[in-house]
């Protein structure tokens, strides 16, 4: 799960952290053998490949002080000083990580929600009955496919703070698919588009990917954006 890979990651961190520290909480790295220097590389690695996730911790900016702090403790095994057990120390993170991507899913949809409200007033914005909402960018002339075609497509789809998740034309070449095999938002929009049209979707989070979210751009309950051109429909009947 996400929060496990989290968890992975600031541990790791804390480990690069320690090592490299210039600060009077470790001192200067000796590297008078192999495994010295093998130690020291490790920690540059770590820390240098985990520096930005520390910074990305929900709820604020790591305090790297306690961090090390703990971490020394811990790898000391010096558990008069230890404020928590390991134990408890596993127990309190995943607690604190399950609250806060609730506290952001809550926060996300309340976003998504008055977007929502204040986009289907805008001039050109049509709303379904799904709460699915487009905006004809250019009508096409061709068929429209049914939820058994497939089509081909090019699309660029965005959060609603204009960062870029994905895109055929970034690539250089159209996507074909289902139009079941895909969100739900995907699969009702394009069946009310003409081959040869432009359309952009907003696509609330229950027709696209909900709670759970995908990947690390797309958080739980984000509402998508995506400019998608319909290129061509390949109908059932014609494959058999």
């Amino acid at each position: 799960m996400k929060k496990v890979s989290v968890l992975v990651a600031v541990a790791l961190v804390a480990m690069g952290t320690t090592f490299t520290s210039c600060g009077g909480s470790h001192k200067s790295a000796s590297l008078k053998s192999a495994v010295d220097s093998a130690s020291y590389a490790i920690g540059i690695s770590t820390g240098a490949g985990y520096k930005e996730n520390l910074k990305t911790l929900p709820g604020g900016e790591a305090n790297v002080d306690d961090l090390i702090a703990g971490f020394i403790q811990a790898i000391k095994g010096d558990s008069a000083a230890m404020k928590m057990t390991p134990q408890e120390a596993q127990q309190y993170l995943q607690t604190y990580f399950v609250e806060a991507q609730a506290r952001e899913a809550a926060k996300s949809k309340e976003e998504g929600e008055k977007f929502l409200a204040e986009n289907k007033t805008k001039e050109g914005v049509i709303t379904t009955e799904s709460g699915l909402q487009y905006q004809v960018i250019t009508e096409g002339t061709g068929v429209k496919p049914t939820a058994e075609d497939r089509v081909k497509v090019h699309y660029t789809g965005t959060l609603l703070d204009g960062t870029k998740f994905d895109s055929s034309v970034d690539r250089g070449e159209p996507a074909e698919f289902g139009v079941s095999q895909v969100i739900k938002g995907w699969t009702e929009g394009l069946q009310i588009m003409p081959a040869g049209s432009k359309y952009i979707f907003w696509i609330p989070s229950e027709l696209a990917y909900g709670e759970r979210g995908a990947g690390q751009d797309i958080k739980p309950n984000s509402v998508l954006k995506f400019e998608v051109e319909l290129l061509e429909v390949i109908k059932a009947d014609a494959k058999k």
